[in-house]
């Protein structure tokens, strides 16, 4: 045992005292046969996904945040993982409607224990004095401890790692092979807390072993502070220090109707659809799989992630066949606090591809970019025909670059032509 591995234990050791838990509540290594070794790594996943909701969150919040964790991993995944939702709220009226709309949607992960749900009944929550009642903010901290208390309670011997979000968020994709190759990549016995976000407790993975007791510090100090601190205080006792936080975020929350607005115009919001015209996207910017070229031109909330772009680097949307285009949109940054903008850009059209991979021969400039922005109505004239949309950089830049999408309108040119001999005839 090395000098670190050996500060840590008396650390636990010192915490373990300090909560009055006997000495043998903490799990202790020991050697298992082939045989148990077989059957633990057949019936426990690899990764615990945990969330606590509530009926004052919203259901949908929980229902895409679920539909989110499901899209965003392939199906080897999945059998790595167990989703565990504490459905924290006494509303039966509530609890019945949510637990009969995530049962319809996921029979199958119910049947197979990758989804489980749990419901802690209120007489199992601390006592609430009159004193208590009036320290709104106490109790506001004291509901969301105890909450995710008995959710680590519950997850703590189904599987070795264990992830907390919350019921309002989108995850990158492949996000569970992401967070293995970055556990793979540490050494064992280093860290007490990776974060995959730096969003409150969003994005936070923790050993299982620790569970026991973290909620029990949770419980013991429910009214004291909130969630997050409380976390972070826990991961310093522990010995470790410093967060440790990667880049590019696996999670992100999803937005409110009034986070919505403050972010687009009255136009945008009653916006049609982008259409769906089938295309390929390549850059010569460095990136990752989870945040790939091709993830700026979907239509659902993944993004395109590269850093320190130098001025010429480009992303390049190449449809499959040419388009007539009405309008092209390129919003970069997060849309939360407006960092990672493209600060100096542009976006180009282009036209008559040649070669393999195609590439187009003959470019037009359609805009640059306002603070990371553009909405851009086209002219027919240079929106007949077009085969690339290219969004290049115009200035090096130092830091991250979020691309979060390119939505174009418009329809296949060659369905168009079409359509005007149909209607000549």
């Amino acid at each position: 045992m090395t000098w670190k591995e050996e500060g840590r234990r008396r650390k636990r050791l010192c915490v373990q005292k300090h909560l009055n838990l006997p000495d043998n509540s903490l799990p202790r290594p020991r050697t298992l046969t082939n045989q148990e070794y077989e059957e633990e790594r057949r019936d426990k996943a690899w990764l615990t996904v945990g969330i606590t909701s509530e009926s004052g969150h919203g259901q949908n919040g929980l229902l895409d945040t679920l539909a989110s964790l499901y899209h965003a991993s392939s199906t080897s995944e999945q059998r790595q993982m167990t989703v565990l939702v504490h459905l924290a709220d006494s509303d039966p009226t509530w609890l019945k409607r949510t637990i009969f709309r995530i049962s319809s949607l996921y029979r199958s992960q119910i049947l197979t224990g990758q989804l489980l749900l749990i419901h802690a009944p209120p007489d199992a929550y601390p006592t609430v004095s009159n004193v208590q009642k009036e320290i709104s903010q106490g109790q506001i901290y004291s509901k969301q401890n105890v909450d995710h208390a008995f959710l680590m309670s519950f997850a703590t011997k189904l599987s070795p790692y264990f992830l907390l979000i919350e019921d309002d968020v989108f995850c990158a994709p492949n996000f569970v092979d992401h967070i293995r190759s970055k556990v793979i990549g540490r050494k064992p016995n280093t860290w007490v807390l990776l974060e995959f976000s730096n969003m409150g407790i969003l994005g936070k993975l923790l050993h299982s072993k620790d569970l026991p007791l973290l909620t029990r510090f949770l419980l013991l100090f429910h009214k004291e502070r909130p969630l997050d601190w409380l976390i972070r205080h826990f991961c310093t006792l522990l010995a470790q220090q410093s967060p440790i936080l990667y880049r590019p975020f696996l999670f992100y929350h999803r937005l409110t109707h009034s986070t919505f607005t403050n972010n687009v115009t009255d136009q945008e919001q009653d916006l049609p659809c982008p259409d769906s015209l089938t295309g390929t996207v390549f850059t010569d910017m460095r990136f990752s799989d989870v945040h790939s070229p091709q993830a700026a031109y979907t239509l659902d909330e993944s993004f395109f992630w590269s850093y320190n772009v130098s001025t010429g680097n480009y992303l390049i949307l190449i449809l499959n066949n040419p388009a007539n285009l009405d309008r092209v949109q390129v919003r970069t940054g997060s849309i939360m606090d407006g960092k990672y903008i493209l600060e100096k850009g542009q976006v180009e059209l282009g036209y008559e591809p040649e070669g393999t991979p195609p590439n187009c021969t003959s470019f037009t400039l359609l805009g640059h970019l306002v603070q990371g922005q553009m909405d851009q109505i086209i002219l027919k004239s240079a929106g007949s025909e077009v085969s690339c949309v290219k969004l290049a950089v115009n200035a090096n830049q130092v830091g991250g670059l979020m691309v979060r999408h390119i939505y174009i309108w418009g329809e296949n040119a060659e369905v168009r032509r079409n359509n005007q001999r149909y209607d000549k005839w």
